[in-house]
């Protein structure tokens, strides 16, 4: 069953030598100032055997930032920084795209340069708490973006795109899920707004719609992916609707003709089959939890283009290799995932048997 994992395959503009993708995980090693590290290329470029990476979450913008020492990519110092890991990147011979992510309300202040309140869809507090360098808080109740601020967050999205591409990525993927700006407006407990981006189905998708469509028309759509999490109530999200909202999204972005979607899955497979039916170009599917060989049968059935993984990049940065030759795994350790230096991020083992 794992065969099916190594055929070849076309991704919008990218020929990929097989069909393993790294997952976007965040893991907090950049500078204060959002700029990417020669640790960082480091990191990107010991994966680089994966068919394409996907970045961690990168804010298109200041007020995009939610968590401490994350990238950005909307400044000089950081398209630089971006430019070392999309080299080592490439020369080690992989594909790397650039994952948008504006975390909207599921943010601190604290974790900023520039110390603002977050901006959200509505005025909406989150439940939880955020952890920051004088330990965990409560995340604050953000402000709501006024309407000519949505259109210019859209702007930001674009103009970020153009920066990633830029600092030499191979295209972006916009962040839809997991409960950030962008989920947080399709989702109708975070989105209360009463102009045209809220209310209805059809204007609680208009600013992921708009958002890509600008990405798209700025670096060209066969750049171009979005992830979602259709049913995730990660980050305090819960969807009334979802069995009628991802069907509507859908139908409104599969036009542009954006190079792939990429799918959370968190075990509906009702909402699968109908992302499957309602998306017929490049799917790229995370099975939260799933062992290797059920992702390649999703391959196999169809039901996938590609799959991606998390934990298991993350520790084993040859990973691609580890499995064609049926060698055992690293284990994950939690306690690195987040900050911190070369421990439990680049000091992982490679296969030596």
């Amino acid at each position: 069953m794992l065969n099916s994992l190594w055929t070849p395959t076309t991704v919008g503009a990218l020929s990929l030598p097989h069909r393993l993708v790294m997952a976007p995980m965040t893991r907090d090693r950049s500078t204060p100032e959002g700029v990417p590290t020669e640790l960082n290329a480091e990191y990107y470029a010991q994966r680089a055997s994966h068919a394409l990476i996907i970045t961690e979450g990168t804010q298109p913008s200041a007020d995009g930032q939610g968590y401490p020492l994350t990238p950005g990519i909307h400044d000089d110092a950081q398209i630089a920084g971006w430019r070392k890991v999309t080299d080592a990147v490439h020369a080690a011979g992989g594909k790397i795209v650039i994952q948008l992510m504006h975390t909207g309300r599921i943010a601190h202040p604290d974790n900023t340069p520039h110390g603002r309140q977050p901006v959200a869809p509505s005025a909406i507090k989150p439940q939880g708490e955020m952890f920051t360098a004088s330990g965990l808080q409560d995340m604050p109740t953000p402000r709501a973006l006024t309407t000519q601020e949505v259109m210019a967050t859209v702007d930001d999205f674009r103009r970020a795109a153009a920066a990633a591409v830029a600092a030499g990525a191979d295209g972006v993927e916009i962040h839809g899920a997991n409960g950030y700006l962008v989920h947080q407006f399709l989702s109708d407990n975070t989105n209360h707004r009463t102009d045209g981006y809220g209310g209805s189905i059809e204007g609680r998708i208009r600013f992921a719609v708009e958002v890509a469509a600008a990405v798209a028309d700025e670096i060209g759509a066969e750049r171009t992916g979005i992830r979602i999490s259709p049913g995730n109530t990660y980050n305090d999200i819960a969807e009334s609707d979802t069995t009628e909202l991802y069907p509507a999204l859908l139908d409104a972005l599969r036009p542009l003709g954006l190079a792939y979607l990429h799918m959370l899955h968190l075990g509906d497979e009702k909402i699968l089959d109908t992302v499957r039916a309602k998306w017929p170009s490049t799917l790229i599917l995370n099975r939260a939890g799933a062992e290797l060989p059920a992702r390649a049968e999703d391959i196999a059935a169809g039901t996938a283009d590609l799959v991606s993984v998390g934990a298991l990049s993350l520790a084993n940065p040859d990973l691609v290799e580890r499995v064609r030759a049926g060698a055992p795994l690293n284990t994950p350790d939690p306690a690195t995932f987040y900050g911190g230096g070369a421990a439990g991020y680049t000091d992982y083992p490679a296969h030596t048997g």
